[in-house]
């Protein structure tokens, strides 16, 4: 990775040495088994960083080519695809659902007896988009989180168009456009993509997306020549674990997962970012038009809009989530920064347009004990904004 001296793009070198020291904190803490750390600005690598280990039996520490499985940010990827197909005029974002996908014209919605009624209005290509279609991911308390595991949701066993089928047969949450809920609507996006451009989804980011960006190692699994470079998925306390549903990627998967079933080195990632910093463009490759990238990357969350269920100070764009107030968020930040995390493994990434900052985390914790349940951790993400930006002297 070629970087530039700190202090060419307005860091303080000797400041940027506490990032070092928040990142060897966490390491030290027993929480984090390995970490890539890149900060760029203006479109310049500034630091960049590898600690710790990819895989602690063998010893074999992180190194600047390590895959990283990135969960939930293959969602901006495919959020982009559907964008993508948008400019072209397949669609308008307001478009119904099941204009495009039928099985989704007779959703139902659950009500609190019990009984399944009829939308208010049809679920929509933007409510999808910013996860208010009125699906879920759910929680055990969930009635409808409870059909979705009786319908084997959960597993990548069926092709994308059967999973769909299997997802469209089962009732809402909420109403379409009345709450933010994070949820599989990427995943139902991720087909729609195939329904629209006539391809699979993997052939359509790779031959659209990452063959002209150079993401060389991004997909939906790692071959077997590339295997050695996949870091391996602890739990808390570092015990080699494989969650539940989301495969070993050591083949190309049956379902194809736009909400998180991609793999991705630091550099492959930071190309993608590299991109949108740029209004859709990289190395004479335009993807996306400027406008678009600005629309995706402003909140879409109006008023009416039901937001206890986010993030505290963040709005949510296209894709992506977007800080509207940063003492809300608690974060030392700017208003209108944008990004996402591959929560499940504690990936993240976010860009700030304001300071013209990416900043990229890759790890590999899912922070659950041998039991599966939740443990508490503590905030690295915003550890980490507070450490990149008081190294900021311009």
């Amino acid at each position: 990775m070629d970087t530039i001296a700190p202090e060419k793009v307005g860091f303080s070198p000797e400041r940027l040495t506490r990032l070092d020291a928040t990142l060897q904190r966490y390491m030290d803490a027993g929480d984090l088994p390995g970490i890539t750390m890149l900060v760029a600005r203006r479109g310049q690598v500034a630091y960049y960083r590898t600690l710790g280990m990819m895989d602690i039996e063998s010893q074999r520490p992180t190194q600047p080519d390590t895959i990283y499985r990135i969960y939930s940010m293959t969602k901006p990827i495919t959020s982009f695809a559907v964008l993508m197909l948008h400019e072209e005029g397949h669609f308008f974002l307001d478009e119904p659902l099941g204009e495009f996908i039928p099985d989704f014209k007779n959703v139902r919605v659950y009500g609190e007896g019990g009984e399944r009624a009829a939308p208010e209005r049809p679920m929509t290509i933007r409510q999808l988009l910013t996860h208010t279609a009125g699906l879920t991911y759910g929680s055990p308390r969930s009635p409808v989180e409870q059909m979705m595991r009786d319908a084997d949701l959960h597993g990548r066993d069926a092709p994308l168009r059967e999973w769909v089928k299997r997802l469209a047969a089962l009732p809402l949450l909420h109403q379409p456009g009345t709450v933010w809920h994070y949820s599989p609507a990427v995943d139902v996006l991720g087909y729609l993509v195939e329904v629209v451009s006539g391809m699979s989804l993997s052939a359509y980011l790779r031959t659209r997306i990452f063959e002209p960006l150079g993401m060389v190692d991004t997909d939906f699994y790692v071959p077997a020549n590339k295997m050695d470079r996949l870091a391996t998925l602890y739990g808390a306390g570092f015990f080699v674990t494989s969650p539940e549903s989301l495969g070993d990627y050591t083949k190309p998967p049956i379902w194809e997962s736009g909400g998180g079933g991609l793999v991705a080195t630091t550099g492959d990632f930071f190309r993608f970012c590299l991109m949108l910093r740029n209004g859709g463009v990289l190395d004479g490759v335009r993807l996306l038009g400027r406008k678009t990238v600005g629309y995706m990357t402003t909140n879409q969350l109006l008023p009416n809009i039901d937001r206890r269920r986010r993030q505290a100070g963040y709005g949510f764009g296209l894709g992506v989530d977007v800080l509207l107030d940063p003492v809300a968020a608690g974060r030392l930040s700017s208003v209108g920064e944008y990004g996402w995390s591959g929560g499940l493994a504690s990936t993240h990434f976010w860009i700030d347009p304001l300071e013209d900052i990416i900043a990229l985390k890759m790890t590999q914790i899912v922070y659950r004990n041998k039991d599966g349940q939740d443990v508490p951790y503590r905030d690295l993400n915003t550890d980490l904004r507070t450490a990149v930006y008081q190294a900021l002297v311009d």
